[in-house]
């Protein structure tokens, strides 16, 4: 995501003359697991008054008075989630992780913020025709869809409450609008809340304003997330011309609510742990049915990660929660958001191409991409020049090439085609320079480090963002030639491409770094190119000076994929209200596919083929996810042996639930029921256990087939299950063995399906044989 130079500055001088005095304070989240009375939902002032005073009193033997700790509490964790966000310094901390009543003590860290034809893609429309499943789902009608992201534009199309009936009974929460008299909920947009005592905790001082205290977006993320997963239709939407349709959201009739827990985005961060921490507790008691939440940051131990606490609490209380695998791809091991009990989701894209082409003078024509609204007059060719030949004359030939404010000179730059290089400084920046200079157009090249992977802005000037191999052949043609030009296309819309989904190289891929026996990302949906709800309080650019809005935008990232599994999920609950979030992932996993439309397997560039680890079970497919015939179904009970196995104890566990509860033996990792299956480290041979419940036909016979991973076998016994009523379960034994000797020291991928001939049941292998 961008962010502007002018809120980096504003930022910057806010840290600086609001420092804290001492600068060994930091702020930290005290986590306690939950509260005792954790089943109810709502919690009374006595209650609450009950809970604040036992922090203020638990916190106060550290600080030698209860007065110092209200003081150092900036937050009460009071509703499901026990705990609270205090200012503290490293020896208080040490102190408090010993006390037998704290599970964790963790920084109050950033985390990152990580349409019009992606439903049809995924098969919901054909045609514009709207699919039997999406009306058997009822769009979701009556599902509460929440999201933890930026906040939200209520005056949106996509917000809007006509045709809704009153609000479900169930809503327990409220539209805080606070120091923003014009932010409105109604009866699609049913509540909003904000949270910024964290950041604001994080980067000093506080500031009471519209833009900080209130719930709405001036960022335009949380809009864009948001009405992903739940946004009305809106006939007409695009952004300038580009993408035409009819914009909506997986659920498009469910109710939706905005917490807003990101600040200002930079990019070290916006969206503090204990913000994050309080958005989810307040969720979970506002009785909220799925969790949106687009951002994250590095893995951390789940005792020490916000997003995974608060999941955690929201899933024991039937709420599934959605995230994004995050933006650190291609590299492996880089996937965020890796908690067995929610879903992470990966990016791909979708048959629809929003591109520029750039025509050269030798008649070669390339593709690019860019949301300009900028035209160059039609089929008109300019002189194209390298950055560098029209450096400044005290500019340096490196700043030049990366188009750095001051290095272009206006006199060699007026009336040309500039090609800059990026890298250095932000994309749309490399724009601004290249108009102030007087270019009419610029191509922006990538580094040999940047290969293939091209995104779209809404420059200020004509542009087009090329590959790096195509940049090769621009150079070369500039280099061989006296007059070279060219001409840069107004963006089009290309529909049907093929092959995709092609996985995105930003997405974060497997394998998992906190627990590798959990398989994750667990799926993978449209994440390139998504038009979707913005916010108007600021231009396409985020610049200040950029006076454009434009009520829907074009945005990529895991960010975006992510709502699209968040309105499926919707879908499902609706549905099926009986369902758990486990059963609502298992159904979603199990029915993907991992075939593209030119049906090979999913790739990562159009070519090389992707993995498991890239794409999780496979691309989304909504409307075999509402009959997937069998689940995989977990319990509360079961993520509690999950903790077991990671090590807690029962006292430990005692604090996470207020269930007695005692620890099996002998506890594996690779047994919890997930509808994948990882195993991390294979000597010899390992026996899995899984179990499935029918919730398709019955009768019903299903048997197995395998794809065995290379150097590999898969045994799986029994090799049939028969199911005489729907809510039937039935185990089995999956034995997997090393073939030869020296196996493959890498992860090897097979896959295990259970089939009646109606259902495809498909459950990912990912193996790495020990040394």
């Amino acid at each position: 995501m961008r962010a502007s130079p002018s809120i980096i500055r504003f930022i910057s001088i806010l840290s600086a003359l609001l420092i804290p005095t001492f600068a060994e304070k930091k702020s930290y989240v005290v986590y306690l697991g939950s509260h005792s009375r954790d089943s109810e939902i709502e919690v009374s002032a006595v209650e609450y008054e009950r809970v604040r005073n036992s922090h203020f009193t638990l916190l106060g033997s550290f600080l030698g008075s209860e007065e110092k700790a209200q003081e150092s509490i900036f937050y009460s964790y009071t509703r499901h989630i026990n705990g609270f966000a205090a200012v503290l310094d490293e020896a208080e901390v040490d102190q408090i992780s010993k006390h037998p009543d704290v599970i964790s003590v963790f920084l109050n860290r950033p985390k990152k913020l990580h349409t019009t034809r992606s439903w049809e893609f995924m098969g919901l429309e054909h045609d514009g025709q709207i699919q039997p499943s999406w009306t058997e789902a009822r769009f979701g009608e009556d599902a509460i869809i929440a999201n933890l992201d930026t906040g939200v534009w209520p005056e949106s199309k996509s917000f809007s409450d006509e045709g809704f009936g009153p609000i479900p009974p169930r809503w327990k929460g409220i539209c805080q609008n606070g120091q923003d008299p014009t932010f409105k909920c109604n009866r699609k947009l049913i509540g909003a809340r904000f949270f910024n005592k964290g950041y604001f905790a994080a980067v000093g001082g506080t500031v009471s304003s519209s833009i900080f205290d209130s719930p709405r977006d001036t960022e335009g993320h949380g809009s864009h997330t948001l009405s992903t997963a739940g946004g009305n239709f809106v006939p007409g939407a695009s952004l300038f011309g580009l993408g035409n349709g009819t914009a909506k959201g997986g659920s498009p009739k469910a109710r939706v609510v905005a917490y807003k827990v990101c600040g200002p985005m930079t990019f070290e961060g916006s969206c503090y742990d204990a913000d994050i921490l309080a958005g989810f507790d307040m969720a979970i008691s506002d009785g909220v049915d799925v969790i949106s939440v687009s951002l994250g940051g590095r893995p951390q131990p789940y005792e020490e990660d916000s997003i995974a606490i608060g999941s955690f609490h929201a899933v024991k209380h039937g709420i599934v929660v959605v995230c994004s695998a995050g933006n650190a791809g291609p590299d492996l091991a880089t996937v965020s958001n890796v908690a067995p009990w929610l879903i992470t989701v990966g990016a791909s894209t979708m048959d629809r191409k929003l591109a520029t082409f750039l025509n050269l003078g030798n008649n070669i024509s390339l593709v690019g991409a860019s949301y300009s609204d900028k035209r160059l007059p039609n089929n008109t060719f300019f002189p194209i020049v390298t950055a560098a030949s029209v450096k400044a004359t005290n500019a340096s030939d490196s700043n030049a090439t990366f188009c750095m404010a001051g290095c272009l000179d206006p006199i060699k730059a007026k009336g040309k085609i500039v090609v800059c290089l990026r890298g250095e400084n932000g994309i749309v920046e490399k724009g601004i320079n290249a108009a102030s200079a007087g270019a009419v157009g610029m191509v922006l090249a990538n580094d040999v480090s940047d290969g293939n992977e091209i995104s779209s802005d809404a420059h200020v000037l004509p542009a087009v963002q090329i590959r790096y191999t195509d940049g090769a052949a621009v150079f070369a043609y500039i280099n061989s030639t006296v007059n070279p030009t060219a001409y840069i296309s107004p963006p089009s819309t290309l529909l049907g491409i093929k092959p995709a989904p092609v996985m995105a190289p930003f997405s974060s891929r497997g394998p998992n770094t906190v627990t590798p026996e959990i398989f994750k990302p667990d799926i993978t949906a449209p994440g390139v190119d998504v038009i979707a709800a913005y916010s108007e309080a600021q231009g396409p650019t985020g610049e200040s000076f950029d006076k454009r809005r434009t009520p829907y935008f074009v945005e990529s990232g895991t960010s975006m994929s992510c709502p699209h599994v968040s309105g499926i999920a919707g879908l499902l609950k609706t549905l099926h209200p009986d369902w758990s979030p486990a059963a609502i992932r298992s159904a979603i996993m199990t029915s993907a596919r991992t075939r593209d439309n030119a049906v090979e397997r999913i790739t990562d560039d159009g070519h090389i083929k992707a993995t498991p680890f890239a794409y999780g079970a496979g691309h989304v497919h909504p409307s075999q996810a509402m009959d997937p015939g069998l689940i995989y179904d977990l319990t509360n009970q079961d993520y509690l042996t999950f903790l077991c196995s990671l090590g807690y104890n029962e006292t430990n566990i005692l604090l996470f639930t207020d269930e007695t509860f005692t620890c099996p033996k002998p506890i594996s990792l690779v047994n919890l029921n997930y509808p994948s299956i990882a195993v991390p480290k294979l000597n010899g041979s390992i026996t899995v256990t899984r179990t499935v419940k029918n919730v398709g036909s019955s009768p019903a016979t299903y048997t197995a087939l395998v794809v065995n991973p290379p150097g590999l076998s898969v045994d799986v016994q029994p090799k049939t299950l028969a199911f005489a009523t729907i809510g039937d379960q039935k185990s089995f034994n999956v034995t997997i063995t090393a073939t030869k000797a020296g196996a493959n020291r890498d992860y090897v991928f097979g896959m295990l399906t259970w089939s009646d001939g109606k259902h495809y049941v498909r459950s990912q292998i990912a193996v790495k044989a020990s040394d």
